[in-house]
């Protein structure tokens, strides 16, 4: 028997809102948005080497458990974006909120986190000198995925 495919990362994320302009004016506030690509009714916003897909026409009720998980360079720009823009914190201990299509977004920063991009990525979105804490490195090494 072949074994299992092993889960290397994710390409993109797509995401239902209710309109494609104000989803981009949305999330322009909070993050650098550049495009990718871009029809009628769809945009492409590129995360380095992984891209967010938005379409248009949400239905379904806001989300409660299902997120998505976000890494940003700096999660207090984001929480202070937010604050200008009167969108509400979600409690907890991170940093959750809803956007104005009942999509829910967890915020964490890179140097906290074990997620990691490769060198000459984070070369090519300008972001060089992101570095890990020493708690991310610990939990690296103990997967092995590091010999920082």
């Amino acid at each position: 028997m072949a074994p299992n495919a092993k889960l290397v990362g994710f390409n993109h994320v797509a995401l239902e809102v209710g309109d494609i302009e104000e989803a981009l004016e949305f999330y322009g506030r909070l993050f650098e948005v550049k495009l990718r690509g871009r029809t009628p009714r769809m945009a492409f916003i590129d995360a380095g080497d992984q891209f967010i897909a938005l379409s248009e026409g949400r239905g379904q009720s806001p989300d409660e458990h299902r997120h998505i998980g976000m890494v940003v360079d700096d999660v207090k720009a984001v929480r202070r974006a937010l604050g200008k823009m009167g969108v509400e914190i979600l409690p907890g201990r991170g940093l959750d909120f809803l956007d104005p299509w009942g999509n829910h977004w967890q915020v964490v920063e890179y140097s906290e986190i074990q997620f990691t991009k490769a060198p000459e990525i984070l070369h090519g979105m300008g972001l060089e000198g992101l570095g890990k804490s020493e708690k991310a490195l610990e939990e690296l090494r103990r997967k092995g995925l590091t010999s920082e």
